[in-house]
Parts: structure tokens; C-alpha cells; sequence
């Protein structure tokens, strides 16, 4: 093992071999955001000052804001660990020659289990069934819980993917695994099958997986709500933004979708007096679907495999900004 080279302020979680040999590669400082209480992100300000303090050269973080001053300090480079780095001014970083790593994929098995777990929650009713448990109602008003948790079983229904990334793959054979036909919509990758309308029309699940961009925003309206099937779910583990709120809750209170799945609300809150909070067909989780221990060893491991790469002079696979690794490329002053 050759001599640890730098400094590295790690704010981001880690754990595993990857971990490890990070800290054989260079010197580190860890702080990660999701052991403090309460949790804490840095602003640009503050992360400058953080960098200052603690003399390093090197940046490890997921979600604080890297931007304006931070790039006042010398870095070697920064890694992301995450797969849309919309924290990182990226423009500001190639404008001084620092490369920005990122880790894209590194959470897709853990949102594709929460997709499943969401699929059955909202199909069977679990989350409604729990509660007449708990509450000594299962039998109440002489109904049994064989009348009022009847369902539809999934197997051999028509699972609609939009959105065939990293965590749309994770999904799919996770689906075609359960029985479920599985269908996609993506104008940009290999194996799509269908056109949005025609997803929506003939799916009996619709799980969106698309990353949030202009184009996507607000994909999902009143419109497509109404062409989907009659007794439909829908889910979505990626972002809130890709769909129209209320047109999401119209459609659920007037029972054309018979229920949904939920794991990203716009601002990360829901507020408790919402419409959709009292849905009782609607399930609903507060932006979980990456938080697994693995989803933290997969992005350590990226990360330490790039930085390994950059010291022994290779092109690193995730890197946002390849082009300051060229020969001849001059920083900015």
C-alpha cells in the first residue's frame, strides 16, 4: 500500500471496504450529516470555512452546498454521492480545473425494494390492515377482514415503468421476477417499450422512475391521469415534481385510481392537513427509498475506485466534468 495522499473532509455517510480503502488512499476527516442530531447541512459559506479549518484538499459529500466560496479554496477533487449532483455548481468546478465524481446507481436496488414494498402496500391495503389490528377494529360493524381486505393479486397484471434508468432497471426484473408483464417508457434507452399515453392506457401499474428535469416536470397532469385504467395504482419513488399534485389526489378521491404509493413530496414535506394525507388509499413514505446501509457501502466503494483511478493517473468512471482531465486543460485563476 502506498503512502495516504491529502486530505479528504468527508460529509457524506460511508461504510465497507470501499470506506476503508479510502482511508488508505488519503487522509480523513468524517462528518457525515447523517450521524448528526440534529441533522445539519453545510451552506457554501460554511463549507468554505469547514475546508479551511480542517486543511483539506479534498471534498466528500452528498448533499451541502458546493458552490461560490468553496471553490476560493484549493481541491484536488470532489465526489458526490449521488446520482443528480444539483448541490454542486459543476460549471464553477470545471471553470477551475477540479473534477466532480459522482455515484450514479449507487441506491437502485434500495429504491426498487421500497417500489416493491409500495406495490404491495397499496395493492393488499397492508397499511390499513395494521391499523384494525392495532386498534381492536378488525372485526368491527360485524364485517370480517376477509370482506374488507379483498384485493386483486398482482400476478400476471401489466406493470407500467417510466423512466428506464438505474432504479427502472432495478425495478424491472424485480416485477417480471413477481409475475407481473412489465412495460417501459423511455425516448432515451435501450428496451423501452411503449409511448407515455400508450403506458398509461394500458397499464395496471404506473411507477415512475424519471429524473426530474424541464422536460419531465409536471409529466404526469390531469390528462394522463384520466387515460390510465380504471382501478390503476400508481407510484412513485423518484420525485413529486413529475406529477400534478391535486390532479393526483382528483384522481384518487373519485376512485379512478384505486390507490398510489408515495415516497418524495415537493420540499420534502408533506403537510399533515393535505388532501393526500387523508386518502386512506394512499400510501405514503417521507423520501426513504435510498436509505439502506448498502445504498452507503455501494457509493463508498465508487467513490475510493475513482479516487484510485486519479492516483494512479486513470480516467475515473463517474466523473461529471471529464473534460478537465484532459492534457492541457488550464484551471481558471
Amino acid at each position: 500500500m502506498g503512502e495516504r495522499q491529502g486530505r479528504a473532509l468527508v460529509l457524506a455517510p460511508m461504510r465497507g471496504d470501499g470506506w476503508e480503502r479510502l482511508g488508505e488512499l488519503t487522509e480523513v476527516v468524517y462528518e457525515p450529516a447523517a450521524e448528526q442530531r440534529p441533522y445539519r447541512l453545510h451552506s457554501a459559506a460554511d463549507l468554505a470555512r469547514r475546508l479551511a479549518e480542517t486543511g483539506a484538499s479534498i471534498l466528500v459529500t452528498e448533499a451541502d452546498e458546493v458552490a461560490g466560496p468553496v471553490f476560493d479554496h484549493p481541491l484536488e477533487f470532489i465526489a458526490v454521492t449521488r446520482g443528480d449532483p444539483v448541490n454542486v455548481d459543476v460549471a464553477a468546478a470545471t471553470a477551475r480545473g477540479v473534477p466532480v465524481l459522482y455515484t450514479p446507481g449507487r441506491n437502485a436496488d434500495a429504491v426498487a425494494e421500497l417500489t416493491v414494498a409500495l406495490l404491495f402496500a397499496a395493492a393488499r391495503g397492508v397499511v390499513g390492515a395494521d391499523r384494525t389490528v392495532r386498534e381492536g377494529s378488525v372485526y368491527s360493524d360485524g364485517v370480517i377482514p376477509y370482506q374488507r381486505h379483498r384485493a386483486w393479486q398482482l400476478a400476471g397484471r401489466t406493470f407500467g415503468i417510466v423512466g428506464l434508468g438505474a432504479v427502472g432497471r432495478a425495478v424491472w426484473w424485480r416485477m417480471d421476477g413477481l409475475g407481473l408483464r412489465v412495460i417501459a417508457c423511455d425516448p432515451y434507452a435501450d428496451g423501452a417499450t411503449h409511448k407515455l399515453p400508450a403506458l398509461l392506457g394500458v397499464a395496471d401499474v404506473v411507477s415512475m422512475h424519471a429524473g426530474l428535469t424541464e422536460e419531465t416536470r409536471g409529466m404526469i397532469g390531469e390528462r394522463q391521469f384520466e387515460i390510465m385504467k380504471p382501478g390503476a395504482l400508481y407510484l412513485n419513488t423518484a420525485r413529486a415534481e413529475l406529477h400534478d399534485t391535486d390532479a393526483l389526489v382528483g384522481a384518487l378521491a373519485s376512485g379512478h385510481l384505486a390507490g398510489a404509493g408515495l415516497d418524495h413530496f415537493s420540499g420534502e414535506w408533506l403537510e399533515p392537513s393535505h388532501p393526500m394525507a387523508g386518502l386512506p388509499n394512499v400510501v405514503l413514505t417521507p423520501h426513504i427509498g435510498g436509505a439502506t446501509f448498502d445504498a452507503e457501502s455501494n457509493q463508498a466503494a465508487m467513490v475510493a475506485a475513482d479516487v484510485e483511478r486519479l492516483r494512479s493517473g486513470e480516467r475515473p468512471l463517474h466523473c461529471l466534468n471529464p473534460e478537465v482531465l484532459q492534457v492541457g486543460h488550464e484551471p481558471a485563476s
